[in-house]
């Protein structure tokens, strides 16, 4: 498999180098676009992903009408995320109220070649019992949006700050590589009633979360997640994280590479296009395997 992939990189070295002769032109041609037609053009091509891109922090946000809603979320999913390259962390919060069972999560890691986290709000419909959760098919409350907040921190360097009304948030900085264990992941989430509050904060602590890592303000609970608490889907797949992460540090190199000198996102990702259009749709393809079984990879 080593020998396998070593080859890939190697034919995919050598195709960049037969169209080195293209890359003046595309570089004349990514340096003549304004910051508002960059902007145009990637917002475009990425719409189909069901991210935008933001440009003062160079990342990529999940949108509110993201074709992801209508596919709801498994703990399947997680399981088998590392087959897909997705390394992560996660913690998965079930409490219950209102006659129904919902689902709080949060993730941190690296998607691909991307560094990123996301937190998410979603409902069975009905109540579980407890060993019911974890096969359970849980869907996104229509109509249903709430205030929050996340902020992902990389060794102690703020990577990115969010703040909106959603019901999946999610953060993505292409081109940067990270073990899940060096990110650290403030997510803030407002509810709209005592109750709901309660229920939610009364299962984090269940799960251990207390003074130092857990905060309520009103009706606003903020989770500090540094460390998980509940197992991992690492755990039932270490070689094939392993072998994953391997492949997500050598493609995050090869990304920078290929599309120096430039250093923004929005830059190397104009150029990517012009220059290698094939290498351009494989970048974008962020997508997760919980949403299409397989979100921004």
């Amino acid at each position: 498999m080593y020998f396998f992939i070593g080859f890939l990189v190697v034919i995919c070295l050598i195709f960049v180098c037969l169209r080195a002769r293209k890359r003046p032109c595309c570089l004349k041609r990514t340096c003549s676009l304004s910051h508002e037609e960059k902007c145009e053009k990637l917002a475009g091509l990425i719409e189909p992903s069901g991210f935008d891109y933001e440009p003062c922090q160079d990342i990529f946000v999940s949108r509110t009408d993201a074709w992801q809603r209508r596919f709801g979320y498994c703990s399947f999913f997680d399981r088998t995320a590392p087959l897909f390259q997705m390394v992560f962390d996660c913690e998965t919060v079930y409490f219950d109220y209102d006659g129904q069972t919902w689902l709080l999560e949060l993730w941190k890691g690296q998607y691909g070649i991307n560094t990123g986290c996301e937190i998410g709000l979603y409902t069975a419909g009905r109540l579980l019992a407890p060993h019911e959760r974890k096969n359970a098919l849980f869907q996104v409350p229509e109509e249903f949006l709430l205030p929050m907040r996340v902020s992902l921190h990389r060794e102690g360097h703020q990577l990115f700050a969010l703040s909106r009304c959603h019901w999946w948030l999610a953060g993505f900085t292409m081109g940067l590589f990270s073990e899940p264990s060096h990110l650290q992941m403030i997510a803030s989430v407002t509810f709209p009633e005592d109750g709901m509050l309660c229920a939610c904060t009364g299962a984090l602590r269940e799960l251990g979360y207390g003074h130092g890592d857990l905060c309520v303000e009103g009706r606003t609970v903020t989770i500090c997640f540094c460390r998980p608490r509940t197992p991992q889907p690492q755990r039932h797949f270490p070689l094939t994280c392993a072998f994953s992460q391997w492949k997500n540090r050598l493609f995050c190199r090869i990304y920078v590479y290929v599309t120096r000198p430039f250093t923004r996102n929005l830059d190397r990702l104009v150029y990517l296009c012009c220059f290698l259009p094939f290498a351009f749709r494989k970048t974008i393809c962020i997508r997760r395997p919980r949403k299409r079984r397989g979100r921004f990879a």
